[in-house]
Formats: C-alpha cells, structure tokens, sequence
C-alpha cells in the first residue's frame, strides 16, 4: 500500500488542528487518504482567542486536497459534554475510530516566554492549565471507549522535547510538557493489553504560522529567516511531524512504540519521509551542536545521570522480581484440596 493511501478508510480526530502541528498532522494524515476530524474552537466569523486568522475549516479544506476528507467540528476541549458528543458522532458517523492527536492549546501565550518558578505569573495559571492539560485528559478519556471495543488505534500527544523533563522555557510549561508524556506512558501501560497504543511526540523547530510571521517570512521563503536566526534554517514545517504521526498510524507494528516519547526527525530515519520540500531536517543532531551556547550542557549531563540512576533503580527491582518467581517455580505445589463427601443422612 502506498503511503498516499496506507490509512485509506481510516478515521483520526485531529483536536487542536486549526493551526501549528496540529494543522500539519491533519493535512499528513489526509495526505495518507483518511478520514480527518479537525477540532477546534477558531471557526470563520468566530476567530481564535490568541487572535490569530486561522480557522478548522481552512484545515479541513487542506485535508480534503491533500486527498482525505476533512471534517470541521467546533469543539471546546475543556468541556466534557462538546468532547463527548464529538465521539458520539465519529462513532455514529462511521463505527470506529483509528487514531486522535491530542494538539490542544500547544501555542497558549502563558506557556511561552522564560522565567524562573518564583517569579511565574500565575494569573491565568489555572485557566491555562485547564486549557492545555485537563483538556487533553477529557479528549482521551472519551476516545478511548471506541479503541477498546475494536481492539486498535493509536493515541498520539503531540508536547515539546524528546526528553523525560519538561520542554518549555518556564514553570508552567515544563509542568504541561512533562505532564503530556507522563501521560502517554500511563495511557500506553493501561491500553496494552487492549492493543491500543499511546505515545507522546515533539516536533523539532516549528515553522508554525506563529513562527512565520514573527520572522517576518511566509513557507515560501522561510530561508530568508535564516539572516535573524541560523537555527531557523533547520527549522521544519508543520507538515513534517504530520507525517511522522501518519507514519505510526500506519505501521502494524505501533504496540511495540506504545509508551515512548517519540521526535519527528528521529521518525524521519525510521520510516524514510521528507518534508514538502524533500529536506529530511534533524533537530536532534543540530541541538548537539548548540548545546554550549544555549548553557544546556550541564543540565543535559544531569537528565542523563538521573535517567542512569533510574536504569539502575529499574535493574534492582526486576532482579527481585525474576528472583522471587524462580523461587516461586522451584517451590512444590500442594496438593489441591480433595472435595468432602457428605456424610449419609445429612442435607
């Protein structure tokens, strides 16, 4: 099957699809010929709240020309009642559902900027946190039903980094961003044995409508970005980590993924897909390259001794563990019970 139509008949709900990778993963996986639910709340006549011009329905259109079939839903993800009825027309509409990514509020403006937690705003904190986080539990909450019951799909958490910690440049980001992996990794050991898988992916530098207007470019020449910013050239459009979900989506094998904190360059070696423009960009070998210059050596040496200690943590347990069943195997059984006869005369 070609790539053009590995997810032919399949149906995916893109939640937070009016822009960013959201707009990218919706556009790849119509690209892959499926079935594509663009959700969000930036409808025409009622734009986005961070005042940007993008709308679902301008996503579903894409979708639709890039050879699937988009379909535009006006969803507030942090309402359970709007998330639930959604699920209860996917399934009305066409009986399953294959996968849902999870994009919701990945450009909220509280979770940008850097800062240090004691001086972290926390005026809209708690609405921010609804808005990127709780609202990713509620979509899962209401889209898992339907996976179980046919036993497949793929629950993808679209966060920042491919690290354990965090992905953000403050408090409340590394709160959201590390909590949207923590997730994946709960969702894909409580799913497993229900064969549906859930992994938490990053892209690397976005090249988001965000990112285009502040470099002052357009896709169409968004090397000219480069003269502000040498990392921009190894920036990639959103299209590309849109692939990289319709990649997974796709492979037979997904289970074997279920619980890994996944890159789209690093999925771009595995599967062998491109950009739009043919480029195969690697955030993850040119952020070696500047490690030094944004001062992330040293916590990059902690990340990496803390996750040794947690290796070697993990090794205790399971020698333990293997221990005590050995033992367990050499030990005898007891004879099972024989069952007592009535005596004669008794009821």
């Amino acid at each position: 099957m070609s790539a053009k139509s590995s997810l032919s008949g399949h149906v995916a709900v893109v939640a937070g699809a009016t822009r960013g990778a959201g707009r990218g993963i919706a556009r790849a996986l119509g690209e892959a010929g499926a079935i594509v639910y663009c959700t969000g709340r930036s409808v025409s006549g009622n734009p986005s709240p961070y005042g940007r011009p993008e709308t679902i329905e301008e996503t579903a259109a894409m979708v639709t020309a890039a050879g699937g079939a988009g379909i535009a839903v006006r969803v507030d993800h942090t309402v359970e009642a709007e998330v639930e009825a959604l699920f209860a027309r996917v399934a009305a509409d066409h009986g399953r559902l294959d996968v849902l990514v999870n994009s919701i509020a990945g450009e909220d403006r509280i979770l940008g900027g850097w800062g240090t937690f004691w001086k972290t705003d926390l005026t809209r904190a708690t609405d921010a946190l609804r808005q990127t986080l709780l609202s990713h539990l509620i979509t899962a909450k209401h889209a898992a039903p339907s996976m179980i019951k046919r036993r497949r799909g793929l629950i993808v958490e679209v966060t920042e980094g491919d690290t354990v910690f965090g992905g953000g440049g403050n408090a409340l980001s590394d709160i959201v961003k590390g909590s949207l992996k923590c997730f994946a990794a709960r969702m894909a050991g409580e799913l497993r044995s229900h064969r549906v898988a859930a992994v938490s992916i990053t892209p690397g530098y976005l090249r988001s409508e965000s990112m285009l207007q502040r470099f002052g470019v357009t896709e169409a020449n968004w090397r000219d970005g480069g003269k502000k910013d040498r990392n921009f050239l190894e920036s990639e459009s959103p299209l590309f980590v849109g692939r990289a979900v319709a990649a997974l989506a796709a492979d037979p094998k997904i289970l074997e993924r279920s619980g890994d904190i996944l890159s789209s360059w690093e999925l771009s070696r595995d599967y062998a897909f491109t950009d739009h423009d043919g480029r195969r960009p690697d955030w993850g070998v040119h952020f070696g390259t500047i490690l030094p210059a944004v001062h992330f050596v040293e916590p990059l040496r902690r990340h990496r001794d803390f996750l040794q200690r947690m290796t070697r943590r993990m090794d205790q347990y399971l020698e333990a563990a293997d221990a005590a069943a050995a033992s367990a195997a050499r030990s005898p059984k007891p004879a099972p019970a024989r069952p007592r006869r009535k005596a004669a005369g008794r009821t």
